[in-house]
């Protein structure tokens, strides 16, 4: 069985105040088994975020199902899961990387690391100690652990996210361009994590800018203009 399985999707938003309804993407087929990683390539506004958003229902589609191999709840399709059942999956199955942190005012670094594992019924000596291995990992100065995030560069801010989603070790790790505003240093770090996930058998569908990134990284590619999954080659992809 697959881990993730995506049938038909399709999702539309609209402007009311525009009267314009826009097709953001429709029939979208692919899978992905357990531990593979899936990299999504495609013309900026062609949908790749739309398509995380959706298997993490932060947007729910019009058409279509995405079925997901959840520990807990067996086969389950997400866009007809309770809410009760995302915010489990969520916590727990789950974990989701952007570009941009969005967070509890006033909660340090550190406090926000370790809160991802204390939700997983983590001991609080565990999640302390986890949370630091993190943080130093990504390399985020020790003097910012326990500072609010709020005051962060961007390359900061990106690096706590990533530290915040990888550190739980989540069956499907869905990654939409956490990259785009690191130096190069950094980028290695995150390959690392990927590496060592995708090593330990978490299933991973992303997004990135820098093709060479997914370079012997990524199993497969699925392309918005073709809809079709490929092998990732040595040459260039059609990118945002």
């Amino acid at each position: 069985m697959s881990m993730l399985e995506v049938v038909n999707l399709g999702k539309t938003f609209t402007n009311y105040h525009l009267g314009i309804t826009r097709q953001a993407v429709h029939h979208i087929h692919f899978q992905v088994e357990k531990g593979q990683f899936i990299g999504i390539v495609g013309k900026s506004g062609s949908g790749k975020s739309t398509i995380l958003k959706s298997i993490y229902r932060t947007y729910l589609p019009d058409q279509g199902n995405i079925f997901f191999d959840s520990e807990r709840f067996g086969r389950i399709d997400v866009t007809q899961a309770t809410e009760r059942q995302m915010i489990y999956l969520r916590k727990h199955e789950i974990g989701y990387v952007s570009q941009f942190l969005n967070v509890m005012p006033r909660t340090t670094s550190r406090q926000l690391v370790e809160k991802e594992l204390l939700e997983m019924g983590e001991s609080a000596a565990v999640a302390k100690l986890e949370a630091e291995k993190a943080l130093t990992h990504f390399e985020l100065d020790r003097e910012l652990w326990d500072t609010f995030p709020n005051t962060f560069s961007g390359g900061e801010r990106l690096r706590l996210n990533i530290a915040m989603a990888t550190v739980k070790k989540p069956r499907l790790l869905l990654l939409d361009e956490p990259t785009a505003s690191l130096d190069n240093q950094s980028k290695i770090k995150v390959r690392q994590v990927i590496e060592k996930l995708k090593d330990s058998g978490t299933t991973l569908v992303g997004i990135f800018h820098d093709i060479e990134f997914m370079e012997n990284l990524c199993d497969q590619v699925f392309d918005m203009h073709s809809k079709q999954l490929a092998v990732i080659a040595g040459g260039s992809a059609d990118e945002s």
